[in-house]
């Protein structure tokens, strides 16, 4: 799914695997091992190449829905939840596992999880308390 779909954006933008490669740093083979289901982006690699690609990282992993589209306010709210949570979870004592602490590795993992939860809960209660006839007007924002 995510082969399709990176490539079809990619054609989408009228860019080559070349020049999308040059946008997120990377080589024209390691954009064609991934349109080609030989290996699989960072989750850092696949945020980047949605900027780049002007979609989400939803869409590039067929996770797309009828959600609504976050707005820039939304962004900033949930970029403040973020900071907020992190801010806590970075202290030692915030999360560990067994009495160790986390390795650095392991907690951007869970930052990462964080945020795309914070996003998706955003979007379900946007659909949720969002009355019927502004969803469309909102969806286009």
């Amino acid at each position: 799914m995510l082969a399709k779909r990176l490539r079809q954006a990619r054609k989408n933008k009228k860019l080559t695997q070349e020049q999308l490669a040059h946008l997120v740093k990377t080589t024209k083979g390691t954009i064609s091992n991934y349109e080609n289901e030989y290996s699989t982006p960072s989750n850092e690699m696949l945020k980047d190449l949605a900027k780049a690609l002007d979609v989400t990282t939803d869409y590039l992993l067929g996770r797309s829905s009828d959600l609504p589209k976050l707005t820039e306010k939304d962004e900033k709210d949930i970029a403040k939840k973020m900071e907020s949570i992190l801010e806590e979870m970075d202290s030692d004592t915030a999360l560990a596992f067994d009495g160790e602490p986390m390795d650095e590795e392991t907690r951007e993992l869970v930052r990462a999880a964080i945020e795309s939860n914070l996003r998706l809960a955003k979007q379900i209660a946007k659909k949720k308390f969002t009355p019927k006839k502004y969803r469309d007007q909102d969806d286009g924002q």
